[in-house]
Parts: C-alpha cells; sequence; structure tokens
C-alpha cells in the first residue's frame, strides 16, 4: 500500500482546492497552480483535508496514487511558501550577473552563456558567485536550476563548476595518486 498516496494533506488557511474533471486548481497568496489528473484517481476535500483514493491495486493505479499526491502537496507548499533553489560558481573567474530577465554566465568558456529566465521564476544575485532562484511551481524552479548547472558541471579534480547551494562535491587524487 502506498504510504505517500494515503497522506491526508491539510489546507492552510488562506488556500482553496477545487477540483473540475480532470483539473485540480490550488490557489493561494502567492498565486494559482493547475494540475491535470489522471482519470482514475480521485481527489477528495473532507472538512479542510485533500485525500487522494485509487480505485484497485493495480501497478498503474499504485504508481499514480502516490505520485498525484506528492504533486498536490507540492501545489499546495508552491502557493503558500514558494520554493527556492540557491546556484554557486566555483572557479576562476566564475560568476553569473543578472541583468533584468537575463542571466549572463561566464564559465571559463570563450564566450559568457547567455539564459533567458523564464516568466514565472525570479531570480536574485546574493553576489558575484552565487544566485537564488524563486517560483511556485517546483518543477519549474528546479528544473531551471538543473538547465544552469548544466552549463558547467561541477568536476572531481578540482572542484570547478556550478553547483548547488550546499552540495557536496566528491573529489579524486588524480594523476599524482597513480605514482
Amino acid at each position: 500500500m502506498s504510504r505517500i498516496g494515503k497522506r491526508e494533506l491539510v489546507i492552510p488557511a488562506g488556500v482553496t482546492v477545487t477540483v473540475e474533471n480532470n483539473t485540480v486548481t490550488v490557489k493561494g497568496p502567492k498565486g494559482e497552480l493547475k494540475l491535470e489528473k489522471a482519470d482514475i484517481i480521485t481527489i477528495k476535500e473532507v472538512e479542510g483535508k485533500i485525500i487522494t483514493e485509487r480505485p484497485n491495486d493495480a501497478k498503474v493505479s499504485k504508481q499514480l496514487h502516490g505520485t498525484t499526491n506528492a504533486l498536490v502537496k507540492n501545489m499546495i507548499v508552491g502557493v503558500t511558501d514558494g520554493y527556492t533553489k540557491g546556484l554557486e560558481a566555483v572557479g576562476v573567474g566564475y560568476r553569473f550577473q543578472v541583468q533584468g530577465n537575463k542571466i549572463n554566465v561566464s564559465a571559463g568558456f570563450s564566450h559568457p552563456v547567455v539564459v533567458e529566465v523564464p516568466a514565472d521564476l525570479k531570480v536574485e544575485q546574493v553576489n558575484n558567485t552565487e544566485i537564488t532562484i524563486s517560483g511556485i511551481d517546483k518543477q519549474k524552479v528546479t528544473e531551471f536550476a538543473a538547465n544552469i548547472r548544466a552549463i558547467r558541471e561541477p568536476e572531481p579534480y578540482k572542484g570547478k563548476g556550478i553547483r548547488y547551494k550546499g552540495e557536496y562535491v566528491r573529489r579524486k587524487e588524480g594523476k599524482k595518486a597513480a605514482k
């Protein structure tokens, strides 16, 4: 039995959850999110709680049960608190420059890489080597952070590259260890 699917989600004050046909809409103080749910999963609102149910124990319905519950929980957290993801550039000359809705990334290439920020995300520059990405949709925030990190992933020998805030990069010895 899915433990995540059975979880009851408490609706905080100021948040409304509506289910119409196959669309779940969550409105809160920070904005509104929509989700197209699967036909076999039913979502009910009972006494200020959201309950997801599945019709049978088929493999597909078990998979969708927990996934749908987690997605609705992420939507509730997103419209109340929002999500943030921090990135840091480690290396000589590696830095970020936020200019309006564009990020200018200097990451050891012969040219700066310019990335456009999606309209529903907000990017703040902490200093020239750190940025913070924030928004209400967890998937969009983490995907955009992953796309920026993919410009120059951290390498294991010197640790240079773009990494998440607090990410641990496992280091290798290099050539001198072979002797």
